[in-house]
């Protein structure tokens, strides 16, 4: 039986000189080796800011001033439905730390598509592209 609770992940589309951050998983799960936007779950009594402000700072290191709301994308995991809201990141302070990822880049918003990402992702990509945010 499938719990219809919703779950929320939210990620990071930080952008900086024109490329965006992409970084790649180094979780050993079903997406290691994929190429994603950074970012994670939501706890108990945070804002979606909070969150994403809090897994930035434990996954990479940096502290970011999240902006606004992007666009989401919904999928099943582990049996539950969650919804992958992004917002975007124009400024942080601090150096890059590899804490849970292989390695990062930044890449063109033409480039994204070339990088294999979780499906979850895909959504985020096809906005950026279709936005013709660069």
């Amino acid at each position: 039986m499938r719990n219809l609770a919703t779950k929320q992940v939210i990620a990071a589309v930080i952008k900086k000189d024109g490329k965006f951050l992409i970084a790649q998983r180094g979780k050993q799960d079903a997406f290691y080796g994929l190429w994603e936007f950074p970012g994670g779950k939501m706890e108990e009594g945070e804002t979606e800011k909070e969150c994403l402000k809090r897994e930035l700072f434990e996954e990479l290191g940096i502290q970011a001033v999240v902006d606004r709301y992007l666009c989401s994308s919904f999928f099943e995991h582990k049996g539950f439905l969650t919804e992958l809201r992004a917002y975007s990141v124009s400024e942080f302070k601090g150096e890059f730390h590899l804490f849970e990822h292989l390695q990062i880049k930044w890449v063109s918003v033409e480039e994204l598509p070339s990088f294999p990402m979780p499906e979850p992702d895909a959504p985020i990509v096809a906005y950026l592209l279709s936005h013709k945010i660069k």
